[in-house]
């Protein structure tokens, strides 16, 4: 068995093509990309079997651009952690007008808090969106909310970044 495989020809997984997604979409937004090359793309990563495949779907497109690193390096407080939970978990009675707030008022001081804000309020207005163009037959899939908004809630108290699954990431 040869255990000498570069780099490149490593398998990836669901959580290395999201970024890269993400990437096409923001790509997308920005024009950059046309529709037809844009859902060309994303199927070609959804269906990339090694890390070169992957690279290959942005190898022509600007780099994302990187976070300061003093943003990327500075650790949350367990204060950070504790409003960053109760964003998520004020969703569930309030929608997004709880963490709005939080992500106005705490997003100021610390950026973990105000991804973990953002993320929470994408997601509800994605939900509610959902339900008024369903007419109301969406409304069943808050029980999945209250659910992941409890599983972020845990995620941010231990200090993990946490994104809902097929949002719209309207608040940046």
């Amino acid at each position: 068995m040869n255990s000498s495989y570069a780099v490149g020809d490593l398998r990836v997984s669901d959580a290395e093509r999201e970024p890269v997604i993400q990437r096409l979409q923001d790509s997308y937004a920005e024009g950059r990309l046309d529709e037809d090359e844009f859902d060309l793309r994303v199927q070609l990563a959804m269906t990339a079997k090694t890390r070169n495949d992957l690279g290959a779907v942005l190898v022509d497109l600007v780099p994302a651009p990187a976070l300061p690193v003093a943003v990327e390096a500075e650790a949350a407080t367990g204060e950070d952690r504790m409003l960053a939970a109760v964003a998520h978990a004020v969703a569930v009675p309030t929608l997004f007008v709880g963490p709005l707030v939080l992500m106005l008022l705490s997003g100021k001081r610390s950026p973990y808090v105000r991804r973990q804000a953002a993320e929470a309020v994408n997601f509800q207005v994605t939900l509610l969106l959902l339900t008024i163009v369903t007419f109301g037959v969406g409304g069943v899939v808050y029980a999945v909310a209250w659910v992941l908004s409890a599983i972020a809630a845990v995620f941010a108290l231990t200090g993990q970044t946490f994104r809902y699954p097929w949002i719209l990431r309207l608040v940046k």
